[in-house]
């Protein structure tokens, strides 16, 4: 078997994006080995709640990407630490989330099941639903089982990707060989948290008052507490929106631009501008100053809604390294493929998309040119897709932004490029996206303001036509 040809593929994450590639993978005949490590006890990945939320583990501030791996704390299946039963690790689920995503964007093609639930489903559902799709591959899968180092090993008169792994509840450590690796364990681990002058000093006089969106549950904490949060994303002003039904009013909401109001009525919070300094505690009390120019004084609660870094430490070893400044994943053909060795691949690095479908036409990809039924650009025409992407989007963080339906472009570009394969009986194709998916990907915000309208009869809402939007009305698409 020549070297370039890839039967043994290590998959490294069991949540959304994994599962997907596994499908994928499995779809095509052609692999001998899928193996698919998840250092949590099930599938669902960021999905997965619990209450562990260690925020004195927080470094404030942080700016450094370049973070060991999570270590987990053990829980019983009461959730107490007593007689501990499986590895528990903080993820950014929070206790009332409800999805951004209305529930027939957000399903999976080939099961429609999540549009029985409410039309954006909570975590619950969510997580159940994930948990079922999971199932036909569950039995490649190695829980409780943490990938700690990724690296090329000589193998005979080849070099392949030795994947080091440790079970985490033994403790045993093996060593395995493949022939390719997906990378799909998310970037939701490390925090950003701005290096803001004075924020040193300030989180040393208060200590616990400054927190990270990872860290938050519920709102009860913040009871009759002055609130400042910081960012007016989805997630942030969901936040800021639970913490307000208990917090003293205004909850001061720091933002760097405006954002569509999905919240409904928003008349308990005050919009401020980026925090300029945490001003020194010899010199107010618990006071923040903002670039305007305005002051807020005793403040009991920070919440930073700041985003993360991407962060891969089981990858160190890879020259060029794929993470330098955490603002993106460097080297990347098409958000994919490493461009110095395609035999590893990276499902689930765009942001601000509609997910599993993206998930899934990435991973129709990376299956059908791990297998040979696809090829790869030169490596100089796929260095010039990346500087391309630079010259146009920048080097930082907006270099994964799929925002303003570029989502949907990429997906249909990626599903165009997986049929380029010669077509096989039962072959497994996601589905493009269409102008009433895009008509309705537009109006998200509107749609989840009419949703969040109508209070706790929301749960009965199913359907974008119970809250009058009609995306078959030819007069309602827009151009896609």
């Amino acid at each position: 078997m020549g070297c370039n040809v890839i039967r043994k593929v290590a998959v490294v994450g069991g949540g959304p994006a994994g599962i997907a590639s596994a499908k994928y993978l499995l779809a095509e005949k052609h692999f001998e080995v899928i193996d698919i490590f998840e250092q949590q006890a099930s599938t669902g990945g960021v999905w997965n709640y619990s209450n562990y939320a260690p925020s004195e583990e927080l470094t404030i501030p942080q700016t450094n990407p370049h973070q060991p791996l999570e270590e987990p704390k053990w829980l019983s299946a009461t959730g107490t630490v007593a007689t501990p039963s499986h590895p528990v690790f903080a993820t950014p689920m929070y206790d009332r989330l409800e999805s951004n995503i209305p529930n027939f964007l957000m399903r999976h093609p080939d099961d429609s099941s999540l549009e029985e639930q409410q039309l954006f489903a909570g975590r619950e559902s969510v997580l159940e639903y994930l948990n079922r799709y999971a199932d036909d591959v569950r039995y490649l899968i190695r829980f409780q089982t943490q990938v700690y180092d990724v690296r090329r090993k000589s193998d005979g008169d080849c070099d392949r990707w030795l994947v080091c792994t440790r079970d985490l509840k033994s403790g045993k450590v093996s060593e395995r060989l493949y022939d390719a690796v997906v990378v799909a364990s998310g970037h939701f681990s490390v925090p950003v948290l701005p290096d803001i002058p004075g924020i040193r000093a300030w989180n040393v006089a208060y200590p616990g008052v400054i927190t990270h969106s990872k860290y938050y549950r519920k709102p009860d904490g913040f009871k009759d507490k002055n609130v400042v949060v910081v960012g007016n994303s989805f997630s942030g002003l969901d936040i800021a929106n639970q913490i307000s039904t208990v917090s003293k009013h205004p909850v001061w909401n720091s933002e760097r631009s405006k954002k569509p109001n999905f919240q409904g009525s928003e008349k308990w919070k005050k919009e401020m501008a980026e925090i300029a300094e945490f001003i020194s505690p010899a010199d107010a009390r618990r006071a923040l100053r903002f670039v305007d120019g305005q002051v807020v004084s005793e403040v009991d609660a920070v919440v930073f809604c700041t985003g993360y870094y991407y962060s891969f430490p089981f990858l160190s070893s890879l020259q060029p390294p794929v993470v330098v400044t955490g603002e993106r994943v460097e080297h990347l053909y098409q958000h994919i493929f490493y461009i110095d060795q395609p035999s590893i691949a990276f499902v689930g690095m765009p942001f601000k998309v509609i997910p599993f479908r993206t998930w899934e036409g990435q991973a129709a990809v990376i299956a059908r040119v791990w297998s040979g039924r696809l090829e790869l650009p030169g490596k100089q025409e796929m260095r010039a897709w990346e500087s391309d992407r630079i010259a146009d989007r920048g080097a930082g963080r907006n270099f994964h932004d799929l925002s303003r339906l570029e989502d949907f472009r990429y997906h249909n570009e990626m599903v165009d490029w997986a049929l380029q394969a010669m077509s096989r009986v039962n072959d497994r194709i996601p589905p493009k996206w269409s102008e009433r998916d895009a008509s309705a990907r537009k109006d998200i915000p509107e749609i989840k303001k009419a949703f969040v309208d109508r209070g706790d009869a929301r749960h009965l809402v199913r359907s974008v036509e119970e809250l009058g939007f009609d995306f078959q009305d030819q007069s309602m698409l827009k151009v896609f």
